[in-house]
């Protein structure tokens, strides 16, 4: 059919408005939000809700490893605490993951320099008692090129300090010599796994974490040493005899457990059906009282929601506020939230969460796309004057919020200085005397800036369903 110019035109019109149409409008900030938001900064970091709680969470439930009878009652504690700080609607989503449990660890040298050993097993191990001869590797790809039975009836031994750094970024090789490790000393014959601990501590505290086998693999009992007792295992190995060590670990897989995602919601004031979520982890290690890891974040997320409840004016979206199960264990309360709401991922603005201390928040960034950009550098522009700069392209999403911002969750970024994290990081270390209040106060105050000025944008950050691959925290 040939088009006269009149009906052309009237053609071409009605497509460049369906594109207009389709092509989401710029992201902005009301001029009033951004001084509610400054004003809300101001009280936030003369504010200790955030520290009430954590020191409410360590103090009445302690360490709360996941499908212990501590994670129940954290579950319970959670529930009313968002209760008691007046949050609009609590409830509960259901999280089921295996069970492990620690029981026992000891460990010693055997022979002529006979001594006990500091250790603790990997979340993921068996248990079971070994004696055998140690075999040190100075990295994790010299265990990986063992040749297939060469440990056999051997310890192998990996020791590699890990490096301290603000951004934690040293964690990566201690995290990988934890997960893989003990894969790669089994193909090799070994009948037990022993690494230095991954942490830049000097005490005798040994840091625990999750490991898993690769599947056709059996098992064997790993643990990591402590940071002395890894340099002092070392010392011995070079004297240039056989050093025997036996592990004794009761430990193991014991069933499976539900656990509870536990969720608190501020309303918004015209768009409660549309979410910012912030959040922490619930869970923690046996060792300490999970005071940094993650008592903080969960602390830092419900004060925030509580200080945006008591303004004045709301903001147009609703706050969600998620304290996620088994974070620790492998991500479990994340992958459920991701599966349950992966579906609605439009109407989630943007999602952030706190997991990794409780040190001062020194960056803010995000993954929204160019179009929301000037709203993000406004949120920066508020948080400026608590010492936290905008650093476009850094920082990820956090770890319970990756399995859904790999479905297109929009995600933020604030950035905590870990230079100490790892000092204390899964050791019986981490409790609550490591955790500075005005430190606290000012990632509350990060946290319920950003969420206010999100929720209350107009225009969204990015959130549709896509599969894509989030940068890694």
């Amino acid at each position: 059919m040939r088009l006269v110019p009149t009906m052309l035109a009237a053609v071409l019109a009605t497509s460049i408005a369906a594109a207009q149409a389709a092509s989401p409008a710029t992201t902005t900030i009301p001029q009033a939000s951004l001084q509610h938001a400054a004003q809300l900064r101001d009280k936030a970091v003369a504010d200790d809700t955030g520290y009430k709680i954590v020191e409410s969470l360590t103090t009445e439930v302690g360490p709360r490893m996941a499908g212990s009878e501590a994670d129940a009652r954290a579950v319970a504690w959670a529930v009313a605490k968002f209760k008691a700080l007046g949050y609009d609607k609590v409830w509960t989503e259901p999280v089921t993951f295996p069970k492990w449990e620690r029981k026992s660890e000891h460990a010693q040298v055997l022979g002529d320099h006979a001594q006990p050993l500091t250790l603790t097993a990997l979340g993921g191990s068996p248990g079971g008692t070994v004696e055998g001869e140690v075999v040190r590797f100075a990295d994790l790809k010299s265990l990986q090129e063992a040749p297939a039975g060469s440990l056999k009836g051997k310890i192998a031994f990996i020791d590699v300090p890990m490096e301290r750094a603000k951004d934690g970024s040293g964690y990566g090789m201690g995290s990988q010599i934890r997960g893989r490790g003990p894969s790669a000393a089994v193909k090799a014959g070994a009948s037990a796994y022993l690494m230095r601990s991954a942490g830049t501590d000097s005490h005798r505290n040994p840091h625990t974490g999750i490991t898993r086998f690769e599947d056709g693999l059996t098992p064997i009992p790993s643990a990591a040493l402590s940071a002395p007792d890894a340099g002092q295992l070392s010392r011995l190995v070079a004297l240039g005899k056989p050093i025997r060590v036996r592990v004794a670990l009761d430990c193991g897989w014991t069933g499976e457990y539900t656990s509870q995602n536990v969720i608190g919601e501020i309303r918004g004031r015209t768009k409660p059906d549309e979410v910012v979520v912030i959040g922490g982890h619930l869970d923690s290690w046996d060792l300490g009282t999970g005071a940094i890891d993650d008592g903080a974040g969960v602390a830092i997320a419900m004060g925030a929601g509580k200080l945006i409840r008591d303004m004045k004016q709301r903001p147009a979206r609703t706050i969600r506020v998620v304290a996620f199960a088994n974070e620790e264990q492998g991500l479990h309360g994340g992958r459920a939230y991701a599966l349950k709401h992966g579906a609605d991922v439009r109407k989630h603005q943007i999602a952030a969460e706190s997991d990794f201390g409780a040190g001062r928040i020194y960056a803010f960034s995000t993954g929204a796309p160019e179009r929301a950009l000037g709203a993000v550098k406004q949120i920066a522009d508020v948080l400026a004057p608590l010492g936290i700069a905008y650093t476009p392209g850094e920082g990820g999403p956090g770890p319970d919020i990756s399995p859904m911002a790999a479905g297109g969750l929009a995600w933020a970024a604030l950035r905590q200085d870990g230079t100490d994290y790892f000092d204390y990081h899964h050791t019986p270390d981490d409790t609550l005397d490591k955790i500075d209040p005005k430190a606290l106060a000012q990632n509350v105050a990060a946290y319920a800036v950003f969420a206010y000025l999100a929720a209350d944008a107009q225009g969204d950050f990015g959130s549709e369903p896509k599969q894509v691959t989030p940068p890694r925290e």
